[in-house]
């Protein structure tokens, strides 16, 4: 998963997390369970500078039957 952030404030952010929210989706293209991971913002990021990162967003295989797919979905921030 790439994400950009953007700083778009008067002073550096010098710490938070990243909360992917990745869906175990059906063949039916129903939503069965969502998945949760945390990691560190790539801080810091000066005001008004961006920084782009990647991470490897990983689901326990017994998680994802035969048939079923995962997406991730969801991407928040906490500033600290």
């Amino acid at each position: 998963m790439t994400v950009t952030f953007r700083n778009s404030g008067h002073s550096p952010v010098r710490s938070g997390t990243v909360t992917f929210g990745t869906h175990v989706i059906g063949a039916l293209g129903v939503d069965w369970a969502t998945i949760e991971s945390t990691v560190g913002l790539p801080a810091p990021i000066g005001a008004g500078q961006k920084k782009v990162k990647t991470w490897p967003v990983c689901v326990d295989a017994w998680r994802v039957p035969l048939g079923m797919h995962v997406e991730t979905r969801d991407v928040s921030v906490k500033w600290e």
